[in-house]
Protein backbone atom coordinates (compact mmCIF):
# COMPACT_ATOMS: atom_id res chain seq x y z
CA UNK A 1 0.00 0.00 0.00
CA UNK A 2 1.57 3.56 -0.98
CA UNK A 3 0.26 6.55 -0.01
CA UNK A 4 -2.72 4.92 1.38
CA UNK A 5 -3.86 3.60 -1.79
CA UNK A 6 -3.70 -0.41 -2.19
CA UNK A 7 -1.25 -1.10 -5.18
CA UNK A 8 -2.82 -3.55 -7.36
CA UNK A 9 -0.01 -6.20 -9.37
CA UNK A 10 -0.25 -5.91 -13.18
CA UNK A 11 0.37 -8.85 -15.25
CA UNK A 12 1.75 -8.77 -18.52
CA UNK A 13 -0.52 -10.81 -21.21
CA UNK A 14 2.07 -12.23 -23.35
CA UNK A 15 -0.07 -10.81 -26.31
CA UNK A 16 1.98 -7.93 -28.69
CA UNK A 17 0.08 -4.69 -28.12
CA UNK A 18 -2.87 -5.70 -25.89
CA UNK A 19 -1.26 -4.28 -22.04
CA UNK A 20 -0.41 -1.25 -23.93
CA UNK A 21 -4.21 -0.65 -24.74
CA UNK A 22 -5.12 -2.50 -21.09
CA UNK A 23 -3.14 0.31 -19.70
CA UNK A 24 0.45 -1.84 -18.31
CA UNK A 25 -1.56 -5.27 -18.14
CA UNK A 26 -4.33 -7.62 -16.47
CA UNK A 27 -5.18 -6.00 -12.62
CA UNK A 28 -4.21 -9.28 -10.41
CA UNK A 29 -7.22 -11.36 -9.20
CA UNK A 30 -9.34 -9.74 -11.21
CA UNK A 31 -12.70 -11.21 -12.92
CA UNK A 32 -12.48 -10.81 -16.97
CA UNK A 33 -14.77 -11.43 -19.95
CA UNK A 34 -13.58 -11.96 -23.52
CA UNK A 35 -17.01 -11.91 -25.49
CA UNK A 36 -17.03 -11.68 -29.11
CA UNK A 37 -19.02 -13.39 -32.03
CA UNK A 38 -18.21 -16.66 -33.11
CA UNK A 39 -14.46 -16.99 -35.01
CA UNK A 40 -13.71 -13.63 -33.56
CA UNK A 41 -10.43 -15.21 -31.65
CA UNK A 42 -11.72 -15.50 -28.35
CA UNK A 43 -10.34 -18.75 -27.48
CA UNK A 44 -6.77 -17.84 -29.51
CA UNK A 45 -6.59 -15.28 -26.92
CA UNK A 46 -7.20 -17.09 -24.17
CA UNK A 47 -4.84 -19.84 -24.60
CA UNK A 48 -2.33 -17.06 -25.57
CA UNK A 49 -2.88 -15.81 -22.22
CA UNK A 50 -2.63 -18.59 -20.27
CA UNK A 51 0.41 -20.27 -22.03
CA UNK A 52 2.55 -16.51 -21.54
CA UNK A 53 1.06 -16.61 -17.81
CA UNK A 54 1.16 -19.91 -16.22
CA UNK A 55 4.15 -21.55 -14.44
CA UNK A 56 4.69 -23.70 -11.66
CA UNK A 57 4.35 -20.77 -9.52
CA UNK A 58 1.02 -19.75 -11.65
CA UNK A 59 -0.69 -22.68 -12.60
CA UNK A 60 -4.03 -22.57 -14.73
CA UNK A 61 -7.12 -24.23 -15.18
CA UNK A 62 -8.67 -24.06 -17.98
CA UNK A 63 -12.27 -25.47 -18.02
CA UNK A 64 -14.35 -26.29 -21.52
CA UNK A 65 -17.97 -26.20 -21.43
CA UNK A 66 -19.00 -26.84 -24.91
CA UNK A 67 -19.59 -30.70 -25.83
CA UNK A 68 -15.98 -31.40 -27.41
CA UNK A 69 -13.24 -32.56 -25.77
CA UNK A 70 -10.76 -30.16 -24.82
CA UNK A 71 -8.56 -32.60 -27.07
CA UNK A 72 -9.94 -31.33 -30.08
CA UNK A 73 -9.63 -27.76 -29.03
CA UNK A 74 -5.92 -28.51 -28.45
CA UNK A 75 -5.38 -29.86 -31.84
CA UNK A 76 -5.99 -26.72 -33.37
CA UNK A 77 -4.44 -24.35 -30.77
CA UNK A 78 -1.07 -26.56 -30.71
CA UNK A 79 -0.40 -25.05 -33.82
CA UNK A 80 0.54 -21.67 -32.75
CA UNK A 81 3.85 -20.56 -31.83
CA UNK A 82 2.66 -19.84 -28.23
CA UNK A 83 1.66 -23.09 -27.43
CA UNK A 84 4.05 -25.17 -24.89
CA UNK A 85 3.16 -29.04 -24.75
CA UNK A 86 5.39 -29.04 -21.63
CA UNK A 87 2.52 -27.16 -19.80
CA UNK A 88 -0.25 -29.52 -20.34
CA UNK A 89 -0.92 -31.39 -17.18
CA UNK A 90 1.47 -29.24 -15.40
CA UNK A 91 0.98 -25.09 -15.18
CA UNK A 92 -1.74 -25.94 -17.45
CA UNK A 93 -4.66 -28.77 -16.89
CA UNK A 94 -7.71 -28.60 -18.76
CA UNK A 95 -11.71 -29.96 -17.79
CA UNK A 96 -14.44 -30.57 -19.57
CA UNK A 97 -17.71 -29.49 -18.12
CA UNK A 98 -19.90 -30.82 -20.81
CA UNK A 99 -21.71 -33.38 -18.59
CA UNK A 100 -22.60 -31.22 -15.19
CA UNK A 101 -23.74 -28.95 -17.89
CA UNK A 102 -25.99 -31.35 -19.88
CA UNK A 103 -27.87 -32.05 -16.25
CA UNK A 104 -28.97 -28.42 -16.02
CA UNK A 105 -27.54 -28.05 -12.48
CA UNK A 106 -25.98 -24.50 -11.95
CA UNK A 107 -25.15 -26.26 -8.33
CA UNK A 108 -23.51 -29.14 -9.63
CA UNK A 109 -21.41 -27.13 -11.87
CA UNK A 110 -20.27 -24.44 -9.59
CA UNK A 111 -19.39 -27.62 -7.11
CA UNK A 112 -17.25 -29.27 -9.74
CA UNK A 113 -15.45 -26.28 -10.67
CA UNK A 114 -14.80 -25.65 -6.91
CA UNK A 115 -13.40 -29.51 -6.06
CA UNK A 116 -10.85 -29.08 -8.52
CA UNK A 117 -10.01 -25.45 -7.75
CA UNK A 118 -9.43 -26.33 -4.47
CA UNK A 119 -7.30 -29.42 -5.34
CA UNK A 120 -5.26 -27.28 -7.95
CA UNK A 121 -4.99 -24.13 -5.72
CA UNK A 122 -4.35 -21.93 -9.78
CA UNK A 123 -3.85 -18.59 -9.97
CA UNK A 124 -5.36 -18.43 -13.47
CA UNK A 125 -8.61 -20.02 -13.91
CA UNK A 126 -10.37 -19.73 -17.68
CA UNK A 127 -14.26 -21.20 -18.32
CA UNK A 128 -15.27 -21.66 -21.95
CA UNK A 129 -17.50 -20.49 -23.36
CA UNK A 130 -19.50 -19.03 -20.45
CA UNK A 131 -22.68 -18.52 -22.21
CA UNK A 132 -22.93 -22.45 -22.37
CA UNK A 133 -23.77 -22.01 -18.98
CA UNK A 134 -26.51 -19.27 -19.59
CA UNK A 135 -28.41 -20.93 -21.90
CA UNK A 136 -28.30 -24.56 -20.10
CA UNK A 137 -29.75 -22.69 -17.48
CA UNK A 138 -32.61 -20.98 -19.00
CA UNK A 139 -33.33 -24.69 -20.67
CA UNK A 140 -33.54 -25.63 -16.92
CA UNK A 141 -34.99 -23.27 -15.44
CA UNK A 142 -37.87 -20.88 -15.43
CA UNK A 143 -36.43 -18.10 -13.43
CA UNK A 144 -33.78 -15.67 -13.95
CA UNK A 145 -32.97 -15.79 -10.58
CA UNK A 146 -30.33 -19.00 -10.69
CA UNK A 147 -28.38 -17.39 -12.63
CA UNK A 148 -27.80 -14.87 -10.75
CA UNK A 149 -27.10 -16.83 -7.91
CA UNK A 150 -24.56 -18.84 -9.83
CA UNK A 151 -22.68 -15.71 -10.51
CA UNK A 152 -22.47 -14.08 -6.82
CA UNK A 153 -21.51 -17.48 -5.67
CA UNK A 154 -19.07 -18.17 -7.98
CA UNK A 155 -17.83 -14.63 -7.40
CA UNK A 156 -17.74 -15.48 -3.93
CA UNK A 157 -15.42 -18.38 -4.73
CA UNK A 158 -13.25 -16.47 -7.36
CA UNK A 159 -12.77 -13.92 -4.31
CA UNK A 160 -11.16 -16.45 -2.25
CA UNK A 161 -9.34 -18.67 -4.89
CA UNK A 162 -6.90 -15.42 -5.23
CA UNK A 163 -6.74 -16.02 -9.02
CA UNK A 164 -7.17 -13.88 -12.07
CA UNK A 165 -10.40 -14.94 -13.75
CA UNK A 166 -11.50 -15.36 -17.19
CA UNK A 167 -15.01 -15.93 -18.56
CA UNK A 168 -15.20 -16.57 -22.29
CA UNK A 169 -18.31 -16.20 -24.15
CA UNK A 170 -19.98 -15.48 -27.62
CA UNK A 171 -22.27 -12.24 -27.02
CA UNK A 172 -23.25 -10.36 -29.95
CA UNK A 173 -23.85 -6.69 -28.09
CA UNK A 174 -22.44 -5.37 -25.10
CA UNK A 175 -26.38 -4.82 -24.22
CA UNK A 176 -27.10 -8.23 -24.00
CA UNK A 177 -28.89 -8.52 -20.85
CA UNK A 178 -26.72 -10.49 -18.58
CA UNK A 179 -25.97 -9.83 -15.31
CA UNK A 180 -22.36 -11.24 -16.08
CA UNK A 181 -21.38 -8.27 -17.33
CA UNK A 182 -22.54 -6.12 -14.40
CA UNK A 183 -20.15 -7.64 -11.64
CA UNK A 184 -17.22 -8.10 -14.13
CA UNK A 185 -13.62 -6.17 -13.48
CA UNK A 186 -13.19 -6.17 -17.31
CA UNK A 187 -14.22 -6.65 -20.48
CA UNK A 188 -12.24 -7.28 -23.86
CA UNK A 189 -15.08 -7.13 -26.97
CA UNK A 190 -13.30 -9.06 -30.14
CA UNK A 191 -15.14 -8.61 -33.08
CA UNK A 192 -14.63 -8.94 -36.78
CA UNK A 193 -16.50 -7.52 -39.97
CA UNK A 194 -16.40 -8.93 -43.90
CA UNK A 195 -15.46 -5.96 -46.07
CA UNK A 196 -15.35 -6.65 -49.49
CA UNK A 197 -12.51 -9.10 -49.88
CA UNK A 198 -10.94 -8.13 -46.68
CA UNK A 199 -11.92 -9.13 -43.02
CA UNK A 200 -11.11 -6.39 -40.43
CA UNK A 201 -10.27 -6.92 -37.02
CA UNK A 202 -10.81 -5.03 -33.78
CA UNK A 203 -10.72 -5.11 -30.16
CA UNK A 204 -12.06 -3.16 -27.91
CA UNK A 205 -11.46 -2.66 -23.75
CA UNK A 206 -15.33 -1.73 -22.45
CA UNK A 207 -14.81 -1.63 -19.24
CA UNK A 208 -11.03 -2.37 -16.63
CA UNK A 209 -11.26 -1.30 -13.43
CA UNK A 210 -8.82 0.50 -11.60
CA UNK A 211 -6.23 0.58 -15.33
CA UNK A 212 -6.38 3.78 -17.56
CA UNK A 213 -7.26 1.78 -20.99
CA UNK A 214 -6.71 3.18 -24.76
CA UNK A 215 -10.37 4.19 -25.45
CA UNK A 216 -11.92 3.12 -28.75
CA UNK A 217 -11.56 0.68 -31.12
CA UNK A 218 -7.57 -1.07 -31.88
CA UNK A 219 -6.93 -3.14 -35.01
CA UNK A 220 -5.29 -6.89 -34.58
CA UNK A 221 -4.39 -9.51 -36.69
CA UNK A 222 -4.26 -13.41 -36.16
CA UNK A 223 -1.19 -14.85 -37.15
CA UNK A 224 0.32 -18.30 -36.16
CA UNK A 225 2.11 -16.32 -33.32
CA UNK A 226 -1.27 -15.69 -32.67
CA UNK A 227 -2.73 -12.51 -31.65
CA UNK A 228 -1.14 -9.07 -32.17
CA UNK A 229 -2.87 -6.00 -31.57
CA UNK A 230 -1.85 -2.56 -33.12
CA UNK A 231 -2.55 0.50 -31.07
CA UNK A 232 -2.46 3.92 -32.13
CA UNK A 233 1.02 5.24 -31.74
CA UNK A 234 1.73 7.13 -28.63
CA UNK A 235 3.89 10.55 -28.79
CA UNK A 236 5.68 10.27 -25.82
CA UNK A 237 8.33 12.70 -26.29
CA UNK A 238 11.28 13.51 -28.85
CA UNK A 239 11.04 15.82 -32.14
CA UNK A 240 7.70 15.59 -33.30
CA UNK A 241 7.00 16.14 -36.80
CA UNK A 242 5.21 19.72 -37.71
CA UNK A 243 6.85 21.03 -34.26
CA UNK A 244 10.09 22.08 -33.65
CA UNK A 245 12.49 20.53 -36.21
CA UNK A 246 15.96 19.82 -35.57
CA UNK A 247 17.50 23.13 -37.51
CA UNK A 248 20.08 23.78 -40.02
CA UNK A 249 22.96 22.91 -37.31
CA UNK A 250 21.57 19.41 -37.07
CA UNK A 251 23.72 16.68 -38.93
CA UNK A 252 23.18 16.57 -42.72
CA UNK A 253 22.57 13.21 -44.43
CA UNK A 254 23.53 12.30 -48.04
CA UNK A 255 20.61 11.68 -50.53
CA UNK A 256 22.60 9.68 -52.54
CA UNK A 257 21.81 11.53 -55.53
CA UNK A 258 24.54 13.63 -56.67
CA UNK A 259 23.89 17.51 -56.64
CA UNK A 260 20.60 16.80 -54.76
CA UNK A 261 22.75 17.52 -51.42
CA UNK A 262 23.42 20.82 -53.10
CA UNK A 263 19.85 21.96 -53.42
CA UNK A 264 19.17 20.72 -50.29
CA UNK A 265 21.13 22.85 -48.91
CA UNK A 266 23.66 20.70 -47.96
CA UNK A 267 21.76 17.17 -47.31
CA UNK A 268 18.72 16.47 -44.94
CA UNK A 269 18.80 17.13 -41.70
CA UNK A 270 18.94 14.29 -39.23
CA UNK A 271 15.23 13.98 -37.88
CA UNK A 272 13.58 15.25 -40.65
CA UNK A 273 10.90 13.99 -42.59
CA UNK A 274 10.82 14.32 -46.45
CA UNK A 275 8.13 14.16 -49.24
CA UNK A 276 9.24 13.00 -52.69
CA UNK A 277 6.07 14.00 -54.54
CA UNK A 278 5.61 13.36 -58.45
CA UNK A 279 3.57 11.57 -61.04
CA UNK A 280 4.35 7.95 -62.59
CA UNK A 281 7.86 7.36 -63.88
CA UNK A 282 9.31 10.32 -62.08
CA UNK A 283 11.77 8.32 -60.32
CA UNK A 284 10.38 8.43 -56.82
CA UNK A 285 11.36 4.99 -55.72
CA UNK A 286 14.98 5.48 -57.26
CA UNK A 287 15.44 8.23 -54.97
CA UNK A 288 14.50 5.73 -51.84
CA UNK A 289 16.26 3.65 -52.78
CA UNK A 290 19.47 5.89 -53.32
CA UNK A 291 18.92 7.12 -50.21
CA UNK A 292 18.54 3.84 -47.93
CA UNK A 293 21.79 2.81 -50.11
CA UNK A 294 23.93 5.95 -49.18
CA UNK A 295 22.98 5.00 -45.56
CA UNK A 296 24.29 1.40 -46.09
CA UNK A 297 27.46 2.92 -48.04
CA UNK A 298 27.82 5.44 -44.57
CA UNK A 299 27.47 2.29 -42.34
CA UNK A 300 24.04 3.57 -41.12
CA UNK A 301 21.01 1.02 -40.97
CA UNK A 302 17.31 1.12 -42.30
CA UNK A 303 13.74 0.44 -43.19
CA UNK A 304 11.21 0.31 -46.15
CA UNK A 305 7.70 -0.45 -46.58
CA UNK A 306 7.24 -0.59 -50.20
CA UNK A 307 3.41 -0.84 -50.83
CA UNK A 308 4.45 -0.78 -54.90
CA UNK A 309 7.24 -2.58 -55.78
CA UNK A 310 9.27 -5.23 -54.11
CA UNK A 311 12.66 -4.05 -53.12
CA UNK A 312 13.96 -6.92 -54.06
CA UNK A 313 12.91 -6.42 -57.71
CA UNK A 314 15.35 -3.13 -57.35
CA UNK A 315 17.39 -1.87 -60.34
CA UNK A 316 20.43 -3.13 -58.40
CA UNK A 317 22.28 -5.38 -56.30
CA UNK A 318 23.34 -2.67 -53.70
CA UNK A 319 19.92 -2.91 -51.75
CA UNK A 320 19.05 -6.55 -51.98
CA UNK A 321 22.49 -7.17 -50.88
CA UNK A 322 21.60 -4.68 -48.05
CA UNK A 323 18.39 -6.62 -47.24
CA UNK A 324 20.40 -9.77 -47.50
CA UNK A 325 23.01 -8.49 -44.73
CA UNK A 326 20.18 -7.16 -42.45
CA UNK A 327 21.07 -3.90 -42.57
CA UNK A 328 17.57 -3.19 -44.24
CA UNK A 329 14.45 -4.45 -42.72
CA UNK A 330 11.42 -4.89 -44.98
CA UNK A 331 7.95 -4.61 -43.71
CA UNK A 332 5.44 -6.87 -45.36
CA UNK A 333 2.96 -5.35 -46.50
CA UNK A 334 1.23 -8.16 -48.58
CA UNK A 335 -1.24 -8.60 -46.01
CA UNK A 336 -4.75 -7.37 -46.83
CA UNK A 337 -6.71 -5.26 -44.92
CA UNK A 338 -3.65 -3.42 -43.03
CA UNK A 339 -4.47 -0.59 -41.22
CA UNK A 340 -1.97 2.50 -40.37
CA UNK A 341 -1.52 1.57 -36.69
CA UNK A 342 -0.63 -1.76 -38.42
CA UNK A 343 2.28 -0.54 -40.21
CA UNK A 344 3.02 2.41 -37.64
CA UNK A 345 3.67 -0.33 -35.17
CA UNK A 346 5.66 -2.87 -37.25
CA UNK A 347 8.10 0.25 -38.56
CA UNK A 348 8.65 1.02 -35.37
CA UNK A 349 9.71 -2.27 -34.09
CA UNK A 350 11.77 -2.88 -36.96
CA UNK A 351 13.32 0.51 -36.33
CA UNK A 352 14.54 -0.48 -32.80
CA UNK A 353 15.20 -3.77 -33.30
CA UNK A 354 18.11 -2.18 -36.14
CA UNK A 355 18.74 0.89 -34.40
CA UNK A 356 17.84 2.00 -37.91
CA UNK A 357 18.44 5.94 -38.93
CA UNK A 358 17.08 6.11 -42.38
CA UNK A 359 13.29 5.00 -43.16
CA UNK A 360 11.30 4.86 -46.64
CA UNK A 361 7.82 4.56 -47.31
CA UNK A 362 6.90 4.01 -50.75
CA UNK A 363 3.84 5.13 -51.20
CA UNK A 364 1.43 6.53 -49.48
CA UNK A 365 -0.62 6.17 -52.58
CA UNK A 366 -0.17 2.48 -52.28
CA UNK A 367 -0.36 2.63 -48.62
CA UNK A 368 -3.86 4.45 -49.38
CA UNK A 369 -4.43 1.18 -51.32
CA UNK A 370 -3.43 -1.42 -49.44
CA UNK A 371 -6.05 -0.04 -46.55
CA UNK A 372 -9.19 -1.72 -46.03
CA UNK A 373 -12.03 0.35 -47.00
CA UNK A 374 -12.72 0.92 -43.06
CA UNK A 375 -9.13 2.69 -42.61
CA UNK A 376 -8.91 4.83 -45.76
CA UNK A 377 -12.19 7.30 -44.29
CA UNK A 378 -9.36 9.17 -42.00
CA UNK A 379 -6.15 7.74 -43.58
CA UNK A 380 -5.61 11.41 -43.13
CA UNK A 381 -5.72 11.73 -39.31
CA UNK A 382 -4.18 8.18 -39.11
CA UNK A 383 -1.23 9.21 -41.38
CA UNK A 384 -0.55 12.50 -39.24
CA UNK A 385 -0.09 10.35 -35.79
CA UNK A 386 1.90 8.11 -37.60
CA UNK A 387 4.69 10.81 -38.86
CA UNK A 388 4.70 12.03 -35.66
CA UNK A 389 5.56 8.78 -34.04
CA UNK A 390 8.41 8.18 -36.69
CA UNK A 391 9.23 11.41 -35.76
CA UNK A 392 9.94 10.52 -32.13
CA UNK A 393 12.38 7.62 -32.72
CA UNK A 394 15.30 9.83 -34.45
CA UNK A 395 14.93 8.39 -37.50
CA UNK A 396 14.94 10.20 -40.67
CA UNK A 397 12.21 9.54 -42.56
CA UNK A 398 11.35 9.58 -46.55
CA UNK A 399 8.29 9.67 -48.35
CA UNK A 400 6.75 9.10 -51.96
CA UNK A 401 3.60 10.33 -52.92
CA UNK A 402 1.73 9.76 -56.74
CA UNK A 403 0.77 12.78 -58.05
CA UNK A 404 -1.38 13.21 -61.18
CA UNK A 405 0.72 15.73 -63.17
CA UNK A 406 -1.60 18.60 -64.02
CA UNK A 407 -0.21 21.61 -65.33
CA UNK A 408 -2.84 24.12 -63.89
CA UNK A 409 -3.18 22.67 -60.14
CA UNK A 410 0.07 22.98 -57.57
CA UNK A 411 -0.38 20.21 -55.10
CA UNK A 412 2.27 18.55 -52.88
CA UNK A 413 0.19 15.88 -51.30
CA UNK A 414 -3.37 14.16 -51.98
CA UNK A 415 -4.05 14.09 -48.59
CA UNK A 416 -3.57 17.03 -47.64
CA UNK A 417 -0.30 16.29 -44.98
CA UNK A 418 2.21 18.13 -46.85
CA UNK A 419 2.73 20.30 -43.62
CA UNK A 420 3.72 17.55 -41.37
CA UNK A 421 6.44 16.92 -43.37
CA UNK A 422 10.11 19.01 -42.81
CA UNK A 423 10.66 18.94 -45.97
CA UNK A 424 9.65 18.21 -50.05
CA UNK A 425 10.87 17.54 -53.27
CA UNK A 426 8.42 18.08 -56.36
CA UNK A 427 8.99 15.82 -59.58
CA UNK A 428 7.80 16.93 -62.65
CA UNK A 429 7.52 16.75 -66.12
CA UNK A 430 7.62 19.09 -68.70
CA UNK A 431 7.20 19.30 -72.81
CA UNK A 432 10.68 20.77 -74.42
CA UNK A 433 10.75 20.14 -78.59
CA UNK A 434 8.21 17.64 -78.45
CA UNK A 435 9.86 15.39 -76.19
CA UNK A 436 8.71 14.98 -72.30
CA UNK A 437 11.27 16.30 -69.97
CA UNK A 438 11.89 15.63 -66.20
CA UNK A 439 12.30 18.13 -63.66
CA UNK A 440 12.89 18.81 -59.87
CA UNK A 441 12.75 20.92 -57.22
CA UNK A 442 13.10 21.11 -53.47
CA UNK A 443 9.64 23.63 -52.46
CA UNK A 444 10.32 23.71 -48.66
CA UNK A 445 12.96 23.24 -46.06
CA UNK A 446 11.71 23.81 -42.59
CA UNK A 447 14.38 26.19 -40.30
CA UNK A 448 16.71 25.68 -43.43
CA UNK A 449 18.09 27.35 -46.40
CA UNK A 450 17.98 25.75 -49.84
CA UNK A 451 18.17 26.03 -53.72
CA UNK A 452 15.32 27.43 -55.51
CA UNK A 453 16.75 26.08 -58.82
CA UNK A 454 14.26 24.09 -61.47
CA UNK A 455 16.81 21.52 -62.00
CA UNK A 456 16.24 19.18 -65.09
CA UNK A 457 17.07 15.28 -64.46
CA UNK A 458 17.39 12.31 -66.34
CA UNK A 459 17.51 8.59 -65.15
CA UNK A 460 19.86 5.92 -66.48
CA UNK A 461 21.75 2.48 -65.17
CA UNK A 462 23.61 4.56 -62.84
CA UNK A 463 20.20 5.93 -60.93
CA UNK A 464 19.25 9.94 -61.24
CA UNK A 465 21.62 12.11 -62.24
CA UNK A 466 20.52 16.16 -61.84
CA UNK A 467 21.58 18.04 -64.68
CA UNK A 468 21.68 21.95 -65.07
CA UNK A 469 19.12 24.41 -63.80
CA UNK A 470 16.42 25.82 -65.65
CA UNK A 471 17.47 29.27 -66.67
CA UNK A 472 14.09 31.00 -67.69
CA UNK A 473 10.73 29.50 -67.79
CA UNK A 474 7.66 31.59 -66.06
CA UNK A 475 5.73 29.23 -63.68
CA UNK A 476 6.83 25.70 -64.35
CA UNK A 477 4.51 24.26 -61.79
CA UNK A 478 1.74 26.37 -63.17
CA UNK A 479 2.72 26.44 -67.26
CA UNK A 480 1.29 24.86 -70.25
CA UNK A 481 2.13 22.11 -72.17
CA UNK A 482 3.97 22.75 -75.31
CA UNK A 483 5.87 25.40 -74.28
CA UNK A 484 9.37 26.52 -75.03
CA UNK A 485 12.51 25.88 -72.87
CA UNK A 486 15.86 27.74 -73.09
CA UNK A 487 18.58 25.11 -73.77
CA UNK A 488 20.25 23.28 -70.61
CA UNK A 489 23.29 24.83 -68.57
CA UNK A 490 26.70 23.83 -70.48
CA UNK A 491 27.83 21.44 -67.31
CA UNK A 492 23.93 19.96 -67.57
CA UNK A 493 23.55 15.98 -68.68
CA UNK A 494 22.04 15.21 -71.25
CA UNK A 495 18.10 13.79 -70.68
CA UNK A 496 18.28 10.10 -71.30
Amino acid sequence: MTNGKASINRLLTGVPGLDEILGGGLPEYSFNIIAGSPGSGKTTLAHQIMFSLATEQRPALYFTVLGEPPLKMLRYQQQFDFFDSSKVNGPVRFFNLGDDIASGDLGAVLRRISIEVEAHSPRLVFIDSFRSVVLAERKGSDSFLGLQQFIQQLGTLMTSWQATTFLIGEYFAKDDPNPVFTVADGMIWLRQSAERNSVVRKVEITKMRGAATLAGLHTFRITSAGLSVFAPPQVTGGPAAGSESPGPTAKRLSIGVAGLDEMLGGGLPSGYSLLVAGPSGSGKSILAEAFLEEGGRQGETGVIAAFEQRPNRSRGRALADLIQDDRIGIIDTRALSVSVDEISALLIAEIRRLKATRVVIDSLSGFELALAPTFREDFRESLARMISALATTGATVLMTSELEDRYLDLRFSPYGTAFLTDAIIVQRYIEVDSQLKRVLAVVKMRASDHSKDLRQYHIDAEGIRIGGKLAQFEGLLGGRPGRRLPADDPGGAPDA
